[in-house]
């Protein structure tokens, strides 16, 4: 009599949980430094010049992160297609972690000199290497463990790690500045969150030695089709998908950082408003954020992930004529309003994101296509964003920055239209 194999298999608490813990760490770990860029780390690492400089190469080291990601794609994809997605996504996450409670050690300028920006930047790329490896395994773990008409629905859950990390890296800012003074906040209090990152390391850290393999790497090793090097036969055989893939991620990005970080500067620095104001107008459109992800989903599992996201790049389109209309005077409820509508189109255009990128490549280069793709989307559409905006608003008014998100929707319109529809088996 033939012996019955046990086989270990995730809980769908396990399964949903773990993927969305890690990626809230992620992204918080991720904001906190977005928040820090703008309002600390120009005086405390960039000091000697005029504002508007000092914050041009605090955002330069912002944009390290994510000439890093496609690096950490590359590596934790390789292992993650390879070893299993559980280990590559523990060890993500210590990359990432370690490297943002160190820059809450970090001296300042006037402590060590150019010493002080050096180390900030090699933390920046530590966080931009664990964030590159953490983002394709934590959609992987939901969706390969997702039945096929619920795919989009499960994995939104990594993708709600985003709006819940600004959330918590926003109000972490909010509450410091309110509590303290700004000598104190400049001195030891911008520290806090990034040391405190910790605790919300160790608790990932704990989840997700509890998940096991997902069915879908299993099967792909029984049936011995495990490929040498994934990085090399994407290039061989999936370059159509990883190019427009990428392609068709850059509006996502973009959009997004154009209503946290250049927001946050625009508001602060052009409108007048304070640092509270500010981060209070962002907190309260990252909820639109956030509840726009579950229903777009659902939406993408009735339509289908390419359409959803069809759909929401011509409304990203249209909405970069709007800029001038809202952002030219300080009225609060204008551009609050604003604010929430380049959110709610963000959560529209995340929630199907992850499945869409991810049922482009087969199981055994999924860790890596997925990662490499959502990655090198974000340089193309985040990396210099921030600062490409600010230039744009200053040498051309704020209508050009519009211009700027309309031109890559169309672009990201056009790959959508033009990649391939196949969906590889999970």
């Amino acid at each position: 009599m033939m012996k019955e194999q046990s086989v270990k298999t995730n809980s769908l608490k396990h399964v949903l949980f773990g993927s969305l813990i890690g990626t809230t760490i992620e992204f918080f770990d991720f904001y906190i430094y977005a928040n820090a860029a703008v309002l600390v780390f120009p005086q405390l690492f960039f000091p000697g010049a005029n504002a508007t400089v000092a914050t041009l190469e605090s955002l330069a080291t912002f944009s390290i992160a994510f000439l890093a990601r496609p690096l950490g794609s590359a590596v934790f994809g390789h292992y993650g297609d390879k070893v299993g997605r559980k280990v590559t996504l523990v060890v993500a996450l210590l990359t990432m972690g370690l490297s943002t409670i160190s820059i809450g050690f970090l001296p300042s300028y006037a402590s060590i000199g150019v010493l002080a920006p050096i180390l900030l930047m090699l933390c920046r790329f530590g966080q931009g290497v664990g964030l590159g490896g953490e983002w394709g395994g934590a959609v992987l773990l939901a969706i390969e463990n997702a039945p096929p008409n619920k795919r989009a629905w499960y994995g939104m859950f990594p993708q709600l790690g985003a709006p819940i990390g600004l959330l918590l890296s926003g109000g972490t800012f909010l509450i410091l500045t309110d509590t303290m003074s700004s000598e104190d906040f400049m001195d030891y209090g911008w520290r806090i969150p990034f040391i405190a990152s910790a605790l919300l390391v160790i608790v990932g850290f704990y989840i997700r030695t509890k998940i096991t393999e997902t069915p879908s790497f299993e099967n792909s090793k029984e049936e011995q089709k495990e490929v040498r090097v994934p990085f090399f036969t994407l290039l061989k055989s999936y370059k159509n998908q990883l190019i427009f893939g990428t392609l068709a991620a850059i509006t996502t990005f973009l959009v997004f950082y154009l209503m946290t970080v250049f927001m946050l500067n625009w508001n602060t620095k052009s409108l007048g408003f304070s640092n509270r104001e500010a981060l209070l107008i962002q907190l309260f459109s990252v909820l639109f954020f956030a509840i726009f992800i579950p229903i777009s989903a659902l939406a993408a599992d009735k339509i289908g992930r390419r359409k959803m996201l069809i759909y929401t790049t011509i409304a990203i389109a249209v909405f970069g004529f709007l800029f001038p209309f809202f952002l030219k005077s300080n009225n609060t409820l204008l551009v609050t309003a604003f604010v929430c509508l380049g959110m709610s189109l963000m959560g529209f255009i995340y929630g199907p994101l992850g499945t869409f990128l991810s049922e482009l490549f087969p199981t055994t280069v999924r860790y890596t296509g997925a990662s490499l793709t959502f990655n090198m989307a974000g340089i193309l559409g985040a990396a210099f964003a921030p600062m490409a905006a600010i230039w744009l608003s200053d040498q051309y008014g704020i209508g050009s920055v519009g211009m700027y998100l309309t031109i890559a929707a169309c672009i990201s319109l056009i790959s959508l239209f033009v990649i391939s529809k196949q969906e590889h088996k999970f």
